[in-house]
C-alpha cells in the first residue's frame, strides 16, 4: 500500500475542481457599453480604516483588516456584495442556455474504478445529475446494493461523504462526512451486511482517514483538539495527534498512540502495512513535499515508535514491504524519483538499496501488485504505466488507450490484475483492467456520453518563458477552429505545491469548446510535472517564475493567433487564485477578464488562520525578515494600485475553512476602491459551500455557468438562446 494521506495534498487542493468553462457562438457587441459594465458607482460601500504596520522596517497599509472579523458590519457588507454580484450575473441574458448545455453534457452515468475488500467489491456511481455520488457494494455472487447514499445526508446536498475506509474482511465501513464543504470531518461506522449504523463516532478530524488494524477490531486516525476559541472557521490548527479507536467504545476511551507537542506543526499520514505487522507514520511539516517516516510494530503491544527516517530531507512514500524490507518512492538525490529498499535490520543509509533508479520521466506513484512494482510516471505531463520485477527489472510498458491522465494502479499484491482509469480533456474517465496473465488491458467500464470526442482536439504545445525555460501547455478546442486571433480563450492554471496539472475531464469543458472556445492549461513551475526540481523552481522567492510562466502562456496564445486580449480570460482556484491575483495586479493589460477563486490573496497574514501556517513551507512567511520582501513584492492585496483593471470576479464561499474568505473580501474591497476603468469588480460568494470538496452537482453547474457568462459578456459577446454541440 502507498500512504497518500500526507498533508501536502489536502491542505491546499482545489485543482481537481477546475470546471473548465463554457460559452457559445455569438454576436460581438461593443465591450463596456452595456449598462452592466458600468457598475463602479454602485459598489456596496466599504469602510477603509487607517491601519499601517511597520514590518521589518517597511510601512505596510492594511485598510480592510476589519473584514477579517465576523462582526455585524462585516456580515452586512458580505451580504451586500453577494446580492450585488448575483444581480450583475442575473442581468446577463441567456445564462440558461449555458446551464442547459452543461446539464445535458453532465447527465451521464459515472462509475469509479472498483476496490476490493474481503469478498466484496466497492465502487461509486452517479446516475448523472445526483448531487453526490453513491457508494455501492457487490458480493462475490454479483449481487449489488446501495451501501451509502450521501444524497440522503441533507435536503440541499451540502453534507458530503469525505472519505471511506473498509475493514480488510470487507464487513465494516468507516466513513467521514463534512458539512458545507468544511475540512472538519466526523467519522461513523456501518455493518455492511445489514446496513446498520453502529454507535461509534469520531469527531474533530481534519486531513486524516481511518485506517483499520489487521484484526478488523478498530482504526487508527489523526485528530486535533476541539477549537479552543470555538470558531471552526478561524482557529489555527496545530498539534495533530494519532489515536486508536476500538469498535464499540466511546471516542473518549481512544488510546493516544503518538503525539509531538514539542513539534506542533507536525502532521501525521497514517497507514498499516498490508501484512498487518506495522503501523506507518508519514510525518509532514506543513505542505512541504518532504517528510519523515516512523513505524511501530503491531505484533508487540509494548513496542515503541521507531524513527526510521528522522530528517526532513526528501520525500519518502511507503510502497509496501517484504517482512522487514520496506520499499519507498523517494526523491533523495533523484528529483524525478526512484524506488529504494530499506531493511529495518540494517537501517543505516549506507545500506539502502536502489531498486528502480531515476529516469527522465518523474514517477507519480508506485504500487505492489502480483509481486511486481507497477509504476505510474509522467512523460511531458502525459501518463504512462510500466511494470517491474520486485528486483527492479523492467518487464513491460502497459499499452494505453491514448495520451492523457492515468489514475492508479488500483489492486492488491495477492491479485494477478489491477485497475486503472484514463481520461483526457475531451474524453471522460474510462476504467481498464490489466491482466498479468495476458500482459494486456481490457475495457472494464466506459461511460455513455452526449458528444463525440472525435469532434474535438486536445493537443500539446511548448512555449518559452521569460528566462528561457520551455513550458508545456495543453490546448483543447473543437475541430475546424481557425487561428485568426478571435477565439474566446480561457487560460486555467495552478502552479504550486508539487501538484501536476495532468489532463482532467469536465463536462463543462465541452460546453466551452462547443461554443467556439479554447481551453488552455499550461504546466507552470511550482508543480511536479518535471519532478521536484520543477516544483522548487516555483517556491519561496522563486514564485515569480510561476507568474512569468503564466504570462508567457498568454503571450504565446496571442502571438500564435489563437486569440486576442479582448477575448482572453484568466481563471484559477486556491493557489491558482493567488496566481490570478498576481495576474490582475501585474499584467492587467493581458486579459479581458480575471477570476480569482478561493484564492490566497493576502500573503502577509495567510499563516494566521486555520491551516494557513502549513503553507509557509511553500511560500515562506512575512514573519521572516529575509522572506518578507518577496512576499510583499507579489502579494495581490498589497499590490493593487489606482489604475484600470480588466473585469474581475472574485469568488469565495462562506464555509471555506482552508483558504478563509477574508482573503477574497479584502482583495475585492481593495480592487473596487482602486478600479479606475469601466470594467466591473464583483464578488461571487457561495452559501453553504467550502473550498470545493463535496460541492453538489447543481452547485457546480451553476458556478460554471456564472463563470462562462461573466467571461462571455466581458469578452464583448452575446450569448445565444440555445447552445448545441
Amino acid at each position: 500500500m502507498t500512504i497518500t494521506t500526507k498533508l501536502a495534498r489536502p491542505m491546499l487542493l482545489a485543482v481537481g475542481l477546475s470546471l473548465a468553462l463554457g460559452a457559445c457562438q455569438s454576436t460581438d457587441t461593443p465591450n463596456g457599453q452595456n449598462a452592466l459594465a458600468t457598475v463602479k458607482s454602485q459598489y456596496p460601500a466599504t469602510r477603509a480604516e487607517v491601519l499601517v504596520e511597520n514590518i521589518h522596517g517597511v510601512q505596510v497599509a492594511d485598510p480592510y483588516r476589519h473584514l477579517e472579523e465576523s462582526t455585524p458590519e462585516t456580515e452586512a457588507w458580505v451580504k451586500a456584495q453577494q446580492v450585488f454580484g448575483q444581480e450583475y450575473l442575473s442581468a446577463i441574458p441567456n445564462k440558461q442556455a449555458v446551464v442547459d448545455r452543461i446539464t445535458t453534457l453532465w447527465n451521464y452515468e459515472k462509475i469509479s474504478a472498483p476496490f476490493e475488500k474481503g469478498d466484496n467489491t466497492f465502487y461509486y456511481r452517479n446516475d448523472g445529475l445526483q448531487a453526490q455520488s453513491v457508494l455501492y457494494v457487490k458480493d462475490k455472487q454479483g449481487n449489488e446494493k446501495v451501501l451509502l447514499d450521501p444524497n440522503a445526508f441533507s435536503d440541499k446536498g451540502t453534507v458530503a461523504l469525505s472519505g471511506v475506509s473498509v475493514s480488510d474482511d470487507g464487513k465494516v465501513l468507516a466513513y467521514g462526512v463534512s458539512e458545507s464543504g468544511s475540512d472538519w470531518q466526523q467519522w461513523q461506522f456501518m455493518d455492511i451486511a445489514s446496513g446498520k449504523l453502529l454507535s461509534d463516532k469520531l469527531e474533530w478530524i481534519k486531513f486524516s482517514s481511518a485506517v483499520w488494524d489487521h484484526a478488523n477490531e478498530g482504526v487508527f486516525y489523526a485528530r486535533y483538539d476541539a477549537p479552543a476559541g470555538g470558531d471552526k472557521m478561524a482557529d489555527v490548527n496545530f498539534n495533530q495527534k494519532v489515536y486508536y479507536h476500538k469498535l464499540g467504545t466511546d471516542q473518549s476511551q481512544d488510546k493516544l498512540v503518538y503525539q509531538r507537542p514539542q513539534n506542533k506543526d507536525w502532521g501525521f499520514g497514517i497507514g498499516v502495512s498490508e501484512d498487518g505487522d506495522y503501523l506507518l507514520l508519514s510525518i509532514s511539516q506543513g505542505t512541504d513535499s518532504r517528510n519523515r517516516f516512523f513505524y511501530k510494530s503491531l505484533k508487540d503491544p509494548k513496542a515503541e515508535v521507531v524513527e526510521l527516517i528522522s530528517e526532513l530531507e526528501a520525500e519518502y512514500s511507503f510502497i509496501g514491504n517484504d517482512k522487514s524490507v520496506f520499499y519507498f518512492k523517494t526523491d533523495l538525490d533523484a528529483p524525478n524519483g526512484k524506488v529504494i529498499a530499506i531493511d529495518l535490520r540494517r537501517p543505516a543509509k549506507k545500506d539502502w538499496k536502489t531498486v528502480i533508479p531515476e529516469t527522465k520521466d518523474p514517477i507519480a506513484s508506485v504500487g505492489i501488485i502480483n509481486d511486481h512494482l507497477v509504476v505510474s510516471s509522467l512523460h511531458d505531463v502525459l501518463g504512462q504505466l510500466s511494470i517491474y520485477s520486485m528486483g527492479g527489472v523492467k518487464r513491460q510498458d502497459v499499452t494505453l488507450p491514448g495520451k492523457g491522465k492515468i489514475a492508479g494502479p488500483y489492486g492488491k499484491r495477492s491479485k494477478d490484475y489491477f485497475y486503472y482509469t484514463f481520461n483526457s480533456y475531451v474524453q471522460p474517465q474510462t476504467t481498464y483492467k490489466f491482466d498479468f496473465k495476458t500482459g494486456e488491458s481490457e475495457l472494464y467500464q466506459s461511460p455513455k456520453i452526449a458528444f463525440n470526442p472525435d469532434d474535438y482536439v486536445s493537443e500539446q504545445v511548448f512555449y518559452t518563458s521569460k528566462d528561457g525555460t520551455k513550458v508545456p501547455m495543453m490546448l483543447s478546442y473543437k475541430k475546424g477552429l481557425k487561428k485568426d486571433g478571435t477565439n474566446p480563450t480561457l487560460l486555467y492554471a495552478y502552479g504550486g505545491f508539487a501538484i501536476s496539472m495532468t489532463p482532467r475531464f469536465s463536462p463543462a469543458n465541452i460546453a466551452w469548446l462547443d461554443m467556439g472556445g479554447i481551453y488552455a492549461v499550461p504546466s507552470l513551475r511550482g508543480g511536479a510535472e518535471y519532478g521536484e526540481s520543477w516544483h522548487q523552481a516555483g517556491m519561496f522567492d522563486k514564485k515569480q517564475n510561476v507568474f512569468d510562466d503564466y504570462f508567457a502562456a498568454a503571450e504565446y496564445l496571442l502571438d500564435q493567433g489563437y486569440t486576442n486580449k479582448s477575448k482572453l480570460g484568466a481563471y484559477g482556484r486556491s493557489n491558482g487564485g493567488l496566481l490570478m491575483g498576481a495576474a490582475v495586479t501585474q499584467r492587467p493589460d493581458l486579459f479581458a477578464a480575471v477570476l480569482p477563486a478561493v484564492g490566497v490573496l493576502d500573503m502577509l497574514r495567510f499563516h494566521k488562520f486555520t491551516i494557513g501556517w502549513a503553507w509557509t513551507s511553500e511560500y515562506g512567511s512575512a514573519d521572516n525578515a529575509e522572506q518578507f520582501p518577496a512576499l510583499l513584492a507579489y502579494s495581490p492585496y498589497h499590490n493593487v494600485k489606482s489604475q484600470a483593471y480588466p473585469a474581475t470576479m472574485v469568488m469565495t464561499a462562506d464555509h471555506d475553512d482552508r483558504v478563509v474568505p477574508l482573503h477574497s473580501f479584502k482583495f475585492a474591497a481593495m480592487m473596487q476602491a482602486k478600479q479606475q476603468g469601466d470594467q466591473p469588480v464583483i464578488m461571487r460568494i457561495e452559501s453553504n459551500a467550502g473550498h470545493g470538496a463535496g460541492k453538489p452537482t447543481a452547485m457546480k453547474i451553476d458556478e460554471a455557468a456564472d463563470i462562462f457568462t461573466f467571461l462571455w459578456h466581458n469578452f464583448g459577446l452575446t450569448l445565444p438562446s440555445k447552445i448545441d454541440g
